[in-house]
């Protein structure tokens, strides 16, 4: 199907949340094609006043636009989960989340929407990390922190084949946003991870498309190495969670007895081990066969299943295409 042709298909929406970028959300609208129906720009009490009239200067004879004003702040996801239920309300089939400050190619667009029409997947998004030109222009203390933070969120959401994870660039189908929990979904930088976790309850594809990464003089608000540090609270607990539900109380299967000994028994070889070494190295005396076998005994079973828990985890993960 040619993406041009999705208009016709599809009621699509792009949802823009608005904050200090009066200088870039002109270039952003002008970009948008005319296969959008509906604009939603969301001001999420910016300092920079919106240059409403500007924008409707530049934007397409076609796409419709609504502005929304936040009555307080509620930060990226607070703000882009009005516009999710503005478009709901306007019967979108299709909703896409871009930044205002021109970081991203709207060329992606019309692929980005395609691959929801085909049902080639139910949640798209864009990936930095397999354009190599581009991923060497970036800069490295954002790549190794991203490098580590896509790794952990890997392991606390279940998508084990996502990459780039908290990439702000994706559409989803509005059928798939009026089964999600909005309360459950962060409102401030855990957007993106707490939207995916609760996609994966869904059992929901996701494609990742391949785009270079773009990058201004706009500074965060947020250092990139912090990120790993600042979210890896939340992320224990979406892994926790995670573990609850999907293994002992939505299902119980093999992977549930893996984690059943192997938690209890890798636990009980760390701790003894460490008791055992503190107690036996202060009296100066050697530790009896037996204890240094059942301490590495333990730890090597306990090891295993738990491998074992993480390669059944990782084969039963939502089915994840990729775009090369």
């Amino acid at each position: 199907m040619n993406p041009e042709e999705t208009n016709s298909i599809k009621n699509i929406a792009v949802i823009i949340p608005f904050y200090n970028a009066s200088t870039k959300i002109k270039e952003v609208v002008a970009g948008i094609p005319i296969s959008v129906n509906h604009l939603i720009i969301v001001d999420d009490c910016s300092i920079e006043i919106l240059p409403e009239e500007a924008i409707l200067s530049v934007i397409n004879s076609v796409t419709k636009v609504t502005f929304i004003k936040n009555e307080k702040n509620l930060g990226v996801g607070g703000t882009t989960k009005i516009g999710f239920l503005k478009a709901i309300e306007l019967k979108c089939d299709v909703v896409v989340k871009i930044d205002s400050d021109n970081q991203m190619d709207l060329s992606y667009l019309p692929i980005m929407i395609s691959s929801l029409v085909n049902n080639e997947a139910g949640y798209v998004k864009g990936n930095r990390f397999r354009d190599m030109k581009a991923l060497k222009k970036m800069p490295f203390v954002r790549r190794f922190g991203n490098l580590i933070l896509s790794f952990l969120i890997k392991i606390a959401t279940g998508y084990w084949n996502v990459f780039d994870p908290t990439n702000g660039y994706f559409a989803l189908k509005t059928s798939i946003l009026k089964e999600l929990d909005f309360d459950k979904i962060s409102n401030r930088y855990f957007f993106e991870t707490s939207l995916i976790a609760q996609l994966y309850y869904l059992n929901v594809k996701i494609k990742d498309i391949t785009m270079p990464a773009i990058y201004g003089d706009e500074k965060s608000s947020m250092k990139v190495w912090q990120m790993p540090l600042l979210f890896s609270w939340n992320l224990l607990k979406l892994f926790i969670k995670r573990v609850i539900k999907q293994y002992f109380l939505y299902d119980f299967n093999i992977a549930s007895i893996y984690i059943l000994f192997g938690i209890p028994l890798f636990s009980f070889g760390v701790i003894h081990g460490i008791y055992s070494w503190i107690y036996y190295s202060t009296h100066h005396m050697l530790a009896p066969t037996g204890t240094i076998m059942l301490v590495t005994l333990t730890i090597i079973l306990g090891f295993q299943f738990l491998l074992q828990a993480i390669q059944y985890d990782i084969q039963n993960s939502p089915n994840v295409s990729r775009n090369e």
